[in-house]
């Protein structure tokens, strides 16, 4: 039986195709305050500065695509079980080749209703969401993009935790590990799973960790190569 392989992905990974990061100092969060666009009162604030912020996200995604970092994750299918849980709101991974991906923080490329349930949300692709655009249910409310935002719970998370505690390698890449409660996962892991962890900087993970100081696509490129060696 192959080995269950999950990669705990954040912004990191996606920097590398041209997407902003939000805490870099060219970021994202220079230009915005946080409680502004990603909190669940912000939205309730000015609904057109969220709605506004997120579209030019969408496009943002649209003209980028997968990197290495990407593709060599993908690649490991061909080896191991995979399962990608990502911070990230792009679809890079699924363009690079996932099949596997669980979403902690939302799509980008996906909306819902305001009062949708959080698994109603549908594919809108590039397409803006507008003000006074309503959810296709009758009572769903104005249209919202399918993004977890500060102030509200991640029904994800509960499934992601389960992924890590059955991994037998887990792999951090693209993440500092200080957004929570996403970085708490590394918490459920089993006394004998191999925990790596790319990133060219000092990490304080505060784990047992291989600690691989490249940037993503590099850092991916050796330890796909030092996981693959046996089966190539």
């Amino acid at each position: 039986m192959s080995k269950k392989i999950v990669i705990l992905s954040g912004a990191g990974v996606s920097a590398e195709s041209g997407i902003k990061t939000f805490r870099d100092s060219d970021g994202l969060w220079e230009n915005y305050r946080v409680e502004d666009v990603a909190s669940i009162d912000g939205w309730h604030k000015d609904k057109k500065l969220v709605l506004d912020f997120y579209n030019a996200r969408r496009r943002e995604v649209f003209k980028t695509v997968p990197n290495e970092a990407h593709k060599k994750i993908a690649a490991l299918e061909k080896y191991f079980e995979v399962t990608v849980v990502t911070q990230n709101i792009d679809n890079l991974h699924e363009r690079g080749g996932s099949s596997n991906v669980i979403h902690l923080h939302g799509e980008i490329t996906k909306a819902r209703g305001e009062y949708d349930d959080y698994y109603s949300a549908f594919e809108i692709g590039d397409s803006d969401i507008r003000l006074g655009e309503k959810s296709p249910n009758p009572n769903g409310g104005q249209l919202r993009p399918h993004i977890v935002w500060f102030g509200e719970n991640v029904p994800e998370l509960d499934r992601a935790a389960k992924e890590v505690m059955d991994a037998d390698i887990l792999i951090i890449v693209g993440t500092s590990l200080v957004v929570y409660p996403a970085a708490g996962l590394v918490r459920y892991t089993k006394p004998e799973c191999k925990i790596y962890l790319i990133d060219p900087k000092e990490v304080n993970a505060g784990i047992r960790c291989e600690h691989i100081k490249e940037k993503a696509t590099v850092g991916m490129n050796r330890l796909f190569d030092e996981l693959t060696k046996n089966d190539i």
